[in-house]
């Protein structure tokens, strides 16, 4: 499964590692990804949702639902 948000839709981010020699190598930034259960009242259900620690800012400031609806919105399954 990818390392992906599935609120705020944060990927790896790609690029170089330098040390101090000036040696280049490829390395990735993750994004912080937790597996987080939501009670969905207006479905009387738990549903899981992969997001990062900024998603469950965004689902704690805008409240599940609307963000649940988004996700649908952008014809994702939840």
């Amino acid at each position: 499964m990818s390392a992906r948000c599935q609120v705020t839709g944060r990927e790896p981010g790609f690029g170089k590692q330098v040390s101090h020699s000036h040696v280049r190598t490829s390395r990735r930034w993750n994004p912080n990804i937790q597996r987080r259960r939501y009670w969905l009242g207006s479905e009387n259900r738990w549903i899981t949702l992969r997001v990062s620690a900024k998603g469950i800012k965004t689902i704690d400031k805008r409240g599940v639902e609307s963000v649940v609806a988004e996700i649908r919105a952008r014809g994702e399954k939840v």
